[in-house]
């Protein structure tokens, strides 16, 4: 897709970063009124030493007050089956946000944790940074999992998995 000048700035950025294919992932947080989740899929690596990742959250989010005010929160790494589980998490299904939709188990922050994924990390909120509309929760990672799952990415406005290249 070409993309002309005729466009405004923000769809122009909207249709640019379509081909930026992107990890997705369930950011949860228990809370006093009950668990929330959201799908993301601005995750990134900051650190190993110590092990810190970042993700991005619509300040709209319930999930955004619910982290800050609990201290910890999962990034859940979904697994290419899980597609459903993001859609539910993004509030596009018919049971959105129901965590009665797949198997989650408390982690060792309190946080729900995601059966399946490809992978898994319990953070401590380390801080949390304004920028624009969402809001950047950095996490020190106290514990985390990883599987032969292959994990679910998200190209060009449909899920997608990742293919290797062939050696040459």
């Amino acid at each position: 897709m070409t993309v002309t000048m005729e466009l405004s700035a923000r769809a122009a950025y909207v249709a640019a970063m379509g081909n930026a294919p992107t990890a997705v992932s369930v950011v949860a947080v228990g809370g006093t009124d009950g668990p929330v989740a959201q799908t993301v899929s601005a995750l990134s690596s900051v650190s190993a030493d110590p092990p810190t990742l970042l993700v991005c959250v619509n300040r709209r989010s319930p999930l955004c007050g619910q982290a800050a005010a609990a201290g910890y929160f999962s990034v859940n790494l979904l697994a290419a089956s899980q597609a459903e589980i993001s859609e539910t998490f993004a509030g596009r299904s018919d049971r959105p946000y129901d965590f009665r939709t797949a198997r989650w188990e408390v982690g060792c922050t309190g946080a729900p944790v995601l059966g399946g994924a490809a992978a898994t990390f319990e953070c401590v909120l380390a801080e949390a940074i304004d920028a624009a509309t969402h809001v950047i929760l950095l996490g020190r990672v106290l514990s985390c999992t990883s599987s032969a799952q292959t994990p679910l990415v998200h190209h060009a406005r449909s899920y997608a998995t990742p293919t290797p290249l062939e050696k040459k």
